[in-house]
């Protein structure tokens, strides 16, 4: 299965935070299932850091690759294709990195490991 993590579910798996649901924590686990992470995350944990709004955020961003890479998961770009599924969601919801995260899940056809029922409002097939 290709999971794609949501900001808050990479960054409970890294702090082996009780909050990443049991399910989530296994499907991430398994070494048959593909992780990806998205640009989007390191853009808004930089964001979340700039506001000091995560007190994770400043070790995350001091070795995100490393992090990423130690895990065995893969850097997600963000495409111009991603961009513009992206922007034309009719969803209200004005989160841009909620609207990426969607539209990357959707394209790369993987599940959304999130918490976040906004993603209804996309149509992703999500995982908690």
């Amino acid at each position: 299965m290709k999971l794609l993590l949501d900001t808050h579910a990479l960054l409970w798996w890294w702090t082996d935070d009780p909050k990443l649901s049991s399910a989530s924590r296994q499907a991430i686990a398994d070494e048959d299932n593909q992780v990806l992470v998205s640009a989007a995350s390191a853009w808004e944990i930089a964001t979340k850091y700039r506001l000091e709004k995560s007190p994770h955020a400043a070790q995350a961003l001091d070795g995100f690759n490393e992090l990423v890479t130690a895990d065995g998961f893969e850097h997600l770009s963000i495409s111009y294709l991603h961009s513009l599924k992206a922007g034309a969601y009719s969803s209200e919801h004005r989160d841009p990195f909620d609207r990426m995260l969607a539209a990357q899940a959707d394209l790369e056809k993987a599940v959304l490991v999130t918490l976040d029922p906004v993603f209804a409002r996309f149509q992703c097939r999500v995982l908690w």
